[in-house]
């Protein structure tokens, strides 16, 4: 099989790449946008074409969510243009997809896990966007999936453990907010549920069905940056702050626990508590 990862120089990607050589039945090509533009319509066809691509997982995205809110256009164009230039080649070639979505689809007024059934309500412009990606690939009846997560950070680029480790080896106290809720997941296990789920797709015939994956449990982003800094031995003291101390661009969803148990059933996927992942990514990141 012929696997095109798209947006490959992100955590995602990165991953994907990192463990690639597990799966020796496949054949991947790792593209930054520098390598294929999503939105270039041409520019991606070629690419698929040439190379006789199979399936794609796009972790490809416009994904800076205080900056979209000024950045309107690029975020649509990346977001939006970029995924139904995917679903035009893949509808074409009949390839397979596997689209890797947001918790901002909701707008985290729930308080049970959302399902992936449940209503969705973007509070702004990135949440929308991907939102919009979703609906056309649903739209498509294109064999693919969506993936959504949430909190994603890895060994690679940048993210919200790095930059806790930094600024925890820089203050002896940092504010950190307690009153959003959700689940931290490590780009590398969500790097192992996609290949794992492209093994074995043969088995299964999806046109456009939506799953949740995050790791399991779930905290504040203060009981995340608490749990860095006690893995990783910091004497940073972390302090709860409430979201209106701390003013962004976007809102942000209050609650945005993901529901795995579809994912779960219909592709055996285990899943690691976030506290658990979180130590392995640190002793990656400790070994750099």
């Amino acid at each position: 099989m012929n696997v095109l990862i798209t947006g490959a120089s992100g955590q995602l990607g990165s991953e994907i790449e990192s463990i690639s050589s597990l799966y020796p039945t496949m054949n991947f090509f790792f593209a930054t946008s520098k390598i294929i533009d999503i939105c270039n319509f041409n520019e991606l066809e070629s690419f698929v074409n040439q190379n006789n691509v199979d399936a794609i997982i796009n972790c490809a995205a416009y994904t800076q969510v205080d900056k979209a809110e000024e950045e309107i256009e690029l975020a649509e164009k990346v977001n939006i243009v970029g995924v139904a230039n995917l679903v035009k080649v893949l509808k074409k070639s009949n390839g397979r997809l596997i689209h890797i979505s947001t918790d901002y689809v909701f707008d985290g007024k729930n308080y049970i896990p959302y399902k992936e059934s449940d209503s969705t309500n973007p509070l702004g412009v990135y949440g929308r966007t991907k939102l919009k990606g979703e609906e056309i690939i649903i739209d498509s009846d294109i064999n693919a999936i969506i993936i959504r997560t949430s909190w994603l950070y890895s060994e690679f680029g940048s993210n919200f453990v790095k930059t806790m480790l930094r600024l925890g080896n820089e203050r002896e106290t940092l504010g950190v907010i307690a009153d959003q809720v959700g689940t931290p997941t490590n780009a590398n296990d969500l790097a192992f549920a996609c290949l794992d789920i492209l093994s074995n797709y043969d088995q299964l015939n999806k046109k456009g069905s939506i799953y949740h994956y995050s790791n399991e449990g779930a905290a504040t982003w203060y009981d995340f940056a608490t749990a860095i800094m006690e893995l990783n031995e910091t004497d940073c003291k972390v302090l709860p702050i409430e979201t209106k101390d701390y003013p962004t661009l976007a809102v942000r969803p209050q609650y945005s626990i993901l529901n795995k148990s579809k994912i779960k059933n219909d592709f055996d996927v285990s899943i690691l508590n976030w506290r658990a992942s979180l130590k392995k990514c640190i002793k990656k990141i400790e070994k750099k």
